[in-house]
């Protein structure tokens, strides 16, 4: 019989050496404050689409909260498939802004605006959200040139919604009576949320489930908390959009 002595080969001094010289090398870079901010505390990610316009426009760089929600397996690069759960694990609330990854594209991270928690039910009715059967306040606001974000240099509307917990951001409404603007009633199941982008009528969300769908509360990455640098389409600074976002 052999025994599993036999299948291990002796390791070689010199490769044991190259491993801890290794090792005594990657100590400063791991325990630096850069590698540790971004690793645990704030991600920094950039915006490639419209999809949370106004409230995040092409060209924003924007810092996500890791610990917000706590770690799981999508907090860290290369981190391993079997890892399950979140430590230190917290829901989002209603209106936060949040870095996720889709059950059905865990390669790619995603931001949208979450809506609604476990057992919460989310419908959108001509073009108006409605949480739990009643209405989401929202107030007209004046027309403006939303570029890009809406697919050209129309004037499109917008709305303020101020969902229930008092959070309050604008909305563009590019198109009335748009693909999206009347939905089903979607009940949250447990241990999931629900998002929209701000863009209602330009924006992949949860309203498509077979796209996107109920998101996991084990694939959370971050809560976004401010835009730390702009761009406009031309490349120049955008400093007026500098700070905290909601």
């Amino acid at each position: 019989m052999t025994t599993l002595q036999d299948t291990i080969r002796p390791r070689s001094k010199l490769g044991e050496w190259k491993a801890i010289v290794v090792l005594i090398l990657l100590i400063p870079v791991l325990w630096s404050p850069p590698f540790l901010v971004r690793f645990f505390l704030y991600q920094p990610f950039n915006i490639p689409s419209g999809s949370m316009a106004p409230t995040l426009m092409v060209g924003d760089y924007v810092f996500a909260a890791k610990y917000a929600y706590g770690y799981g397996r999508y907090s860290f690069p290369f981190a391993p498939s079997w890892i399950s759960g979140r430590i230190l694990a917290a829901e989002p609330k209603h209106g936060d802004i949040v870095v996720f990854r889709t059950p059905k594209d865990t390669s790619v991270d995603y931001v949208k605006r979450v809506v609604g928690l476990p057992g919460d039910r989310i419908q959108m009715r001509a073009g108006q959200l409605i949480l739990n059967e009643r209405p989401v306040a929202r107030a007209a606001l004046s027309e403006t040139l939303a570029g890009t974000a809406c697919g050209g240099d129309l004037k499109v509307k917008r709305w303020r919604e101020t969902l229930p917990s008092g959070v309050s951001y604008e909305t563009y409404d590019c198109v009335a009576n748009g693909f999206l603007d009347n939905t089903a009633v979607f009940t949250v199941p447990s241990g999931h949320f629900f998002v929209l982008g701000d863009n209602r009528d330009n924006s992949t969300d949860s309203r498509m489930m077979s796209t996107m769908g109920f998101i996991p509360m084990d694939n959370l990455v971050g809560r976004v908390t401010r835009i730390f640098w702009s761009l406009d389409e031309d490349g120049e600074p955008h400093i007026e959009r500098l700070g905290k976002v909601r």
